[in-house]
C-alpha cells in the first residue's frame, strides 16, 4: 500500500512539474513574440513595396480554393461564389534569427501592419468596392507572408443557355495586380487548377474542374505587361429539377393536342380543347422568359415550346376546316370522284373508320344489309330509278295490269269487277301520280341524307390522318429535344 501510495505521488508531482516548464516556455514565447514585434516593425513601412532593390520583381503566389456557389444568376449573368484566397511573398524587411528569440519561427500579426498586394478580381460585378476581410497574416522567421482570406465574390459570366436545361457554362475568375506591372509584382499559380477538395455540393451546378491559367497582357495604355491569373470554372447544370416542373408537363400536354381530332365533331370541344393547350404552354413559356437573359441565344426547351405551340396553332386552324367539312349538309356539293377513291376507299381502311354512327364492333355484313334497308342503293342510284318509274309512266298498258294486279291483291275482287273498274283509269293515275311524287321526295330527302353522311365520313377520316400525323410529330420533337441534350 505505501508503495502505490509513493508512486501515485510521483506521478503527480512529475505533471505538474511539466505543466509548470509548459508555462514557463509559453510565457517565454510570449516576450520573445512581443520583443521581436517591437523590433520588427520600429522603423517598418507597410506603404512601399518590400524590396531591397526597387528594379528587383516581387512574386506573388495565388491560390483559391472554391468554397461554395452561392447563386448563380443566368438573367443577369452574374456567379457568386465563396472563396478562399491565399497569397504568399517574401517581405525583405520582416526577417529575424529565429535563434536570438528562442526558437522562435513564426508569429501572427493583422494584415493591416504589413505592405499588402492590391490583387483584385478583375472581373467583378458588385456595387460593393470594400477592401478585403483584414484577417491575421502568418509571418516566417525568412520574411514569408502567408495571407489568407475569405471572399464572397460576384463576377460576370457570360451564360449561354442555348441547350438549357442540358447546358454546361464556364465562368472565368480574373485575379491580377491594380497598380503593379509584372516588372514590379509578378503573380505565380500555385496549383495548376483551382483547390476543390472542400468544394460544398451544390443542390443546382456540379463541378467538373476549376483549371488556371496564367496571362500576360499589355494595355494599350501602358507599355508594361500586366499578369494576371484566370480560373475557369467549369460547371454542369443538373437538370432534374426542370425536366420534372418544365419539360415533362410540356411534352403531356403537347400529346394532348393530337387529341383533339379525336373528339367528336358534335361534341363542341375540338376547338376548346386546342385553345386551352395553346394557353397552357404560353403559360411555360413565360415561366422560361423570366428565368432566360433577353438574349438571341433561345434556348433548347424555349424552342421545343415554339414549335409545340405552332404545331397545336396549326391543328387547332385544321379543326376548324374540318368542323366546316363535317358540317356540309343537302346544299353542298357531292363528293368528288377523287375524294370518294383517296379518302373514302382506300384511306377510311387505312384507319380503321367505318360509317357515321357505326363502331368496329358492327359486322361488315349487317352492316351493308342496313345499308340496303336504309335505301343506300337508291340513294346512290336515284337517277336511274327516276328513269325507270318514267318509263312506265309512259307505258299505258303496263300500268293498267300493274293496277289491276294491285286491285285484285288489295281488294280481292273478280275479273268482271275489275274490267268495270278500267274505265276509271284516269282517276287511279292521278292517285299513282301523287303517290309517285311523294315516292321522288323520299328519295331526294334519302339522296340529301347520304351526302351529307359521306362529307361526315370525309371529315372523320380526316381527322383520324391528323391524328396520326401529329402524334408522330410529337413523338420526334421529344426524341429530338432528349438527343441534343444528350
Amino acid at each position: 500500500m505505501k508503495r502505490n501510495s509513493l508512486s501515485s505521488f510521483y506521478v503527480s508531482l512529475w505533471l505538474v512539474f511539466t505543466a509548470t516548464m509548459l508555462q514557463a516556455v509559453e510565457s517565454a514565447k510570449g516576450k520573445y513574440a512581443q520583443m521581436l514585434f517591437n523590433e520588427l516593425f520600429e522603423d517598418y513601412s507597410n506603404a512601399l513595396r518590400p524590396v531591397e532593390d526597387t528594379d528587383k520583381v516581387l512574386n506573388v503566389t495565388l491560390q483559391i480554393t472554391l468554397s461554395q456557389i452561392k447563386d448563380m444568376d443566368e438573367r443577369n449573368q452574374i456567379l457568386t461564389a465563396y472563396l478562399w484566397i491565399r497569397q504568399s511573398w517574401y517581405d525583405a524587411y520582416l526577417k529575424w534569427d529565429k535563434d536570438q528569440y528562442d526558437g522562435l519561427d513564426s508569429i501572427r500579426i493583422p494584415s493591416n501592419l504589413v505592405w499588402r498586394p492590391d490583387i483584385v478580381l478583375y472581373n467583378k460585378a458588385d456595387d460593393d468596392f470594400s477592401e478585403p476581410v483584414n484577417t491575421n497574416v502568418v509571418l516566417r522567421y525568412d520574411g514569408k507572408i502567408t495571407w489568407d482570406a475569405p471572399a464572397i465574390t460576384k463576377s460576370s459570366c457570360v451564360v449561354d443557355v442555348s441547350y438549357f436545361p442540358f447546358d454546361s457554362q464556364q465562368c472565368n475568375l480574373t485575379f491580377g495586380s491594380w497598380t503593379y506591372n509584372g516588372n514590379q509584382v509578378d503573380i505565380i499559380n500555385s496549383l495548376d487548377s483551382g483547390d476543390l477538395s472542400d468544394f460544398v455540393e451544390d443542390v443546382e451546378w456540379e463541378i467538373h474542374g476549376m483549371p488556371a491559367v496564367k496571362n500576360v497582357i499589355t494595355y494599350g495604355c501602358c507599355s508594361e505587361p500586366y499578369p494576371d491569373v484566370t480560373f475557369t470554372l467549369i460547371l454542369k447544370r443538373k437538370s432534374s429539377f426542370y425536366i420534372f416542373n418544365l419539360l415533362l408537363p410540356c411534352i403531356l400536354i403537347s400529346f394532348l393536342a393530337p387529341l383533339g381530332f379525336y373528339l367528336p365533331a358534335d361534341s363542341g370541344e375540338k376547338v376548346s380543347l386546342g385553345v386551352t393547350v395553346l394557353l397552357a404552354l404560353t403559360v411555360f413559356q413565360l415561366m422560361v422568359a423570366e428565368i432566360m437573359p433577353p438574349s438571341e441565344n433561345v434556348p433548347l426547351i424555349g424552342k421545343y415550346y415554339i414549335a409545340t405551340m405552332t404545331m397545336i396553332t396549326a391543328s387547332t386552324a385544321l379543326t376548324i376546316i374540318i368542323m366546316n367539312v363535317h358540317h356540309c349538309g343537302s346544299e353542298a356539293k357531292p363528293v368528288p370522284q377523287w375524294a370518294r377513291v383517296v379518302i373514302l376507299d382506300y384511306m377510311s381502311k387505312i384507319f380503321f373508320v367505318y360509317d357515321v354512327g357505326e363502331n368496329c364492333t358492327s359486322p361488315q355484313r349487317e352492316k351493308e344489309q342496313e345499308h340496303k334497308l336504309e335505301g343506300g342503293d337508291m340513294c346512290r342510284g336515284g337517277d336511274r330509278e327516276r328513269k325507270s318509274h318514267l318509263s312506265n309512266r309512259e307505258d299505258d298498258s303496263d300500268l293498267k295490269e300493274n293496277l289491276n294486279g294491285n286491285l285484285k291483291q288489295s281488294f280481292g275482287v273478280h275479273g268482271e269487277n275489275v274490267r268495270e273498274n278500267v274505265n276509271c283509269c284516269s282517276c287511279y293515275k292521278m292517285l299513282i301520280k301523287n303517290i309517285e311524287y311523294i315516292a321522288n321526295c323520299v328519295r331526294d330527302h334519302k339522296a340529301n341524307r347520304a351526302k351529307g353522311i359521306e362529307w361526315k365520313k370525309v371529315a372523320k377520316v380526316m381527322d383520324r390522318f391528323f391524328m396520326w400525323i401529329f402524334f408522330i410529330m410529337v413523338f420526334f420533337m421529344s426524341v429530338l429535344i432528349i438527343g441534343k441534350a444528350a
